[in-house]
């Protein structure tokens, strides 16, 4: 048999070479002693710490974020003793003091009697596909906050008070307690409206929602802009007698108030009509019948003469 030439690449050698040009960082851990018998020397370009340094499993886990530290390594244990391939996303601190995001992809290799004898994976920065997640996390966030504002007033719109009210439903149902509702609209507004413009309307409403923001004082109460002119308080664990004096503080603040309102024909100032309901639910009772004869007392109150509260 000839012998191999000197200058002839092993196939190890081709091997070692590819795996060394990725960006991808291989790696090799005995599983018996949890040393390392191999790392890319990528490693120090991407963390700082030399190749060298890593000596075994104990030098990954320190270079771990804290955070990290409690889940990750745990969770790698318990799936290479299974056998199970598996992946793992943590912060790996760099010489410099800094984090960056890792992705390591972990294979198992077992012996012919399925005893684990090593683990071979390779580590990949993630921290642009991270920053990226964050920030798509980030904007479906404002974007979910923006869903449940409205727009003008930067008062809880009318999906967010659909939300809470069943939730606060469901809560005073279960524990018994009394829930009050308060819907009010703004007395002859579209005559406000064409005497003063929409744009003097707006700023009209602006200013009613700081008033009926100094009415409630709890912070589990909700103020919510009903649509249009008409805006919603949903006051939990609040019986009849307190929900009524709230709302006659929100009829005195207005007033207070004194914003013009030339068109209007029950005074020379801006008003508002109230309707006024409360509940303590049992199983029988139905959310929308509350709220529809909240609705029904505002429509009363109105043909009552405005300016009132029903």
């Amino acid at each position: 048999m000839q012998n191999q030439p000197q200058n002839q690449t092993t196939d190890q050698d081709v091997y070692k070479t590819l795996l060394e040009s990725t960006k991808a960082i291989p790696w090799q851990i005995d599983w018996r002693t949890m040393q390392f018998s191999y790392i890319g020397p990528q490693i120090e370009k991407l963390l700082g710490w030399t190749v060298d340094s890593w000596v075994s499993a104990e030098d990954w886990v320190a270079r771990m974020h804290p955070e990290d530290r409690e889940i990750v390594p745990g969770y790698c244990i318990a799936q290479s003793k299974a056998g199970h391939d598996h992946e793992a996303d943590y912060r790996a601190l760099t010489k410099s003091g800094h984090y960056v995001w890792i992705r390591d992809v972990v294979h198992v290799v077992r012996d012919e009697q399925g005893e684990v004898t090593s683990l071979i994976g390779f580590m990949f920065d993630i921290s642009e596909r991270k920053k990226s997640e964050e920030e798509i996390l980030r904007l479906q966030k404002e974007l979910e906050h923006l869903s449940f504002k409205d727009g003008l007033t930067d008062l809880p719109n009318r999906r967010m008070f659909d939300s809470v009210i069943e939730l606060e439903w469901l809560n005073a149902k279960r524990h018994r307690h009394p829930l009050s509702l308060i819907i009010l609209d703004i007395d002859f507004f579209k005559q406000y409206n064409d005497c003063y413009g929409h744009l003097q309307g707006d700023t009209c409403l602006k200013q009613v929602t700081q008033v009926l923001s100094q009415a409630v004082t709890r912070s589990r109460d909700l103020i919510a802009r009903f649509g249009g002119e008409e805006f919603v308080i949903v006051l939990p664990e609040t019986d009849a007698v307190a929900a009524r004096t709230i709302a006659e503080r929100c009829q005195h603040l207005i007033q207070q108030a004194n914003i013009p309102h030339q068109q209007s024909q029950v005074a020379n100032i801006l008003t508002i009509s109230q309707g006024v309901n409360t509940i303590i639910p049992s199983q029988k009772d139905d959310l929308f019948a509350f709220i529809e004869k909240t609705d029904q007392q505002l429509y009363q109150a109105k043909q009552a003469g405005r300016n009132t509260i029903f």
